[in-house]
């Protein structure tokens, strides 16, 4: 018989007897012309793809596997797979005939196991009480494997992508076999598992022989591969790398495949991180990153991996290195899908070209974000905005430090909730700051001058004017002397000439800084925790904490300072609820949704007493803030955690010579260490949040620790 004949009976026919019955004497003398894919193979009626909106069976777990029929059902799964790869051997033997003999033969070789396969578990489920065909079957595979084009196509999808992941579940499910006492059936996975390996040499072979020699065996993987199919399809509940070491993949390839991450069903979520959208509103196009800007930007721009679920992607210059990857795999956490971008302003039309996407989430609305992910949002289908509903004039003013200002103003002069105080406003608190404290704006340099002298003659002597639009200290002047000397009243007047409106307040005193985390959705808006605030001297950031209560309350040091009466804490309670209830009206009015994060201080007053300032600014976009509420998710009940930013000088100080010096040192004095049930989470230790063997300027570190017990 001809080998074309044999391979056109396994693709065509209706009968199972016919699909799996072999043939010893087969030539190759008439490969024929090649065929084109059909919709699909033939089958038996019982057999035949699942149609639309037919719900998939459940994949039964491991726990599943005590009962018969449930082991039944899950070989049924491994029988459907193993009859689609006969079958897309059978086409790819049909599909190019011109092929060399050698891989001819081997696609031949390869084909007949799989039809053995099949007999194997059927006659396994059988035995289990259940009929091949029995369940509805699933036409995944064929449908990502037929539109192959050339034999390259079909050794990367085939061989090194479905087949490679049989080698994590075949031993994966061997062993929960063994473990409930069916080892006829954990025996029948080994030996599977063992005839896969050289299924996946095989392939891998031709694979190197046909991939272009100047990439690697990952780069040229990741290439072939079109969606929907990725590496994340080759790998299963964890890598086996002992089967793919003896399959010949090389260590650099397993490390790349252990970390990848890609969606396997829901629509993914897209994050990218922009830090200077409000520089960019301060200085409109002509702003540049300075290098030490840019620097910074490169190196944190994986940290929205800890703002979004594992089947997201993230938009980042370049992939994160595989080691640093494994390290946050086993400090617990999970890792999304990284998608390049280089050094884009606009995104290439070709990223993600063909996907659908769920939300795009940048750090911030803005310009630049509008501007770089404005060739996604045809396939976005999480939402129906449009750029202007993204972005827009109502939106931009809400990160004008004036608008902040206003809100404040608003929330200090209106009625108290009635269980508070029948008739009082909240400025008649004494553990509030007073209007005097709330920034004034001025638009003309005699405006400035005013306001600086009202705010010294109520007793404050520094003072601190911010640029209306203003970014991490930058666009601020702090006035200490007590006059206005010369450069500083040319600063001033610059300003104002600039169209640049001003906000003049009274440098505070600061006792502890603290900021709240709020998401705004077409719901409403949510509170989803309080966090502790570090700054320096300055004012300027430099790290996160949260206690256990985060997500419920404030920072414990927060009400502990206060000078108010003995119900504080439902006091404050009352005036957050409050400014969420304008801040909500405020936000819908722009058309904002997404985070949003409210600094607020308590500070020292002139007579000595802490007083509350409930808003210093709001962000209307992530915040560090945000960043540890989200990572505070992944630690084990009771813990404490700390957020903070390293850079050189910072790390010099610790006696490190450099940041992966920093990284290991810190290693040493606070291991990583995960407690809990059935998903383990960081109950100590400290875990680098972005690559140090690639900082140039900053590294993000998280620690966590025990709460500290209050005396």
């Amino acid at each position: 018989m001809e080998l074309r004949e044999f391979a056109e009976r396994v693709l065509f026919s209706t009968t199972l007897e016919e699909k799996l019955r072999g043939e010893d004497d087969l030539s190759d003398e008439r490969p024929g012309q090649p065929l084109a894919s059909p919709t699909a193979p033939g089958r038996p009626p019982e057999l035949r793809f699942r149609p639309a909106g037919i719900s998939r069976p459940d994949f039964p777990g491991l726990a599943a596997l005590e009962r018969e029929r449930e082991r039944g059902r899950l070989l049924h799964f491994f029988a459907n797979h193993e009859l689609l790869a006969t079958e897309l051997m059978a086409l790819a033997l049909l599909k190019f005939p011109d092929a060399p003999p050698a891989f001819r033969r081997g696609v031949l070789k390869t084909l007949r196991d799989e039809q053995e396969h099949t007999r194997w578990y059927i006659e396994r489920m059988r035995a289990c009480g259940l009929a091949f065909g029995e369940l509805p079957v699933s036409g995944y595979f064929w449908r990502c494997a037929a539109p192959m084009e050339n034999p390259l196509d079909y050794v990367a999808t085939l061989c090194l992508t479905f087949e490679q992941a049989n080698l994590d579940f075949a031993g994966h499910f061997a062993r929960g076999f063994a473990r409930v006492g069916d080892a006829e059936s954990a025996r029948l996975l080994d030996r599977i598992y063992h005839d896969e390996i050289g299924h996946v040499a095989y392939g891998l072979k031709w694979f190197r022989r046909w991939k272009n020699p100047t990439e690697s065996d990952w780069e040229a993987f990741c290439r072939v591969l079109r969606f929907p199919l990725s590496p994340q399809r080759a790998k299963g509940f964890a890598v086996n790398a002992a089967g793919r070491r003896a399959a010949g993949f090389d260590a650099d390839f397993i490390a790349h495949l252990e970390v990848y991450a890609q969606s396997k069903g829901r629509t993914p979520n897209v994050h990218v991180f922009n830090p200077f959208t409000e520089a960019r509103l301060a200085a409109g196009r002509s702003f540049q990153p300075t290098r030490h800007q840019a620097d910074l930007q490169r190196d944190l721009a994986n940290l929205p991996q800890f703002l979004c679920r594992q089947d997201d992607i993230v938009l980042v210059r370049e992939r994160p290195a595989p080691a640093f990857l494994a390290s946050l795999q086993e400090a617990g956490f999970p890792l999304p899908e990284f998608v390049e971008m280089g050094d884009a302003v606009v995104l290439p039309a070709t990223t993600l070209a063909g996907r659908k996407l769920g939300v795009l989430r940048p750090w911030a609305w803005g310009p630049d974000s509008l501007e770089l992910l404005r060739p996604l949002f045809g396939s976005v289908t999480g939402e129906s905005r449009t750029p202007e509903q993204r972005f827009n004039p109502g939106i931009a003013e809400l990160y004008s430090k004036a608008w902040s200002a206003a809100l404040l103003r608003r929330l200090l002069t209106q009625p108290k909730p009635g269980d508070l105080s029948p008739a009082g406003i909240w400025e008649d608190e004494a553990w509030l700051c007073p209007p005097t404290t709330v920034g004034t704006v001025a638009k003309t340099l005699e405006e400035a001058l005013a306001a600086i002298a009202a705010i010294r003659a109520h007793g404050h002597q520094q003072v601190m004017v911010k640029q209306a639009f203003s970014w991490a200290g930058h666009n601020a002047l702090r006035l200490w002397e007590p006059e206005v000397t010369e450069p500083q009243r040319r600063w001033l007047e610059r300003a104002v000439l600039a169209g640049r409106p001003l906000i003049v307040e009274p440098w505070l005193e600061r006792v502890v800084d603290f900021s709240i985390q709020l998401e705004m959705s077409a719901k409403g808006l949510k509170l989803l925790g309080y966090t502790g605030l570090s700054n320096d001297h300055r004012g300027q950031y430099r790290g996160n904490w949260a206690e256990s209560h985060h997500h419920r309350r404030p920072p414990s040091e927060v009400l502990d300072r206060l000078t108010g009466p003995p119900d504080i804490a439902r006091r404050f309670h009352g005036l957050y609820t409050g400014l969420f209830a304008l801040l909500e009206p405020a936000l819908r009015a722009a058309g904002y949704l997404g985070p949003v994060g409210i600094d607020a201080l308590v500070y020292r007053s002139t007579d000595g007493t802490c007083r509350l300032k409930p808003v210093v600014e709001i962000n209307p976009r992530y915040t560090f803030g945000r960043l540890m509420v989200e990572l505070m998710r992944h630690t084990a009940p009771g813990s404490r955690g700390e957020l903070r930013l390293v850079n050189r000088a910072m790390a010099a100080a610790a006696g490190a010579r450099d940041f992966v010096e920093y990284a290991r040192r810190l290693r040493g004095i606070s291991p990583v260490r995960l407690a809990g049930e059935p998903v383990p989470r960081l109950a100590a230790g400290a875990v680098c949040l972005n690559d140090p063997s690639r900082a140039k300027v900053c590294l993000a570190v998280f620690e966590v620790a025990p709460p500290v017990k209050r005396a």
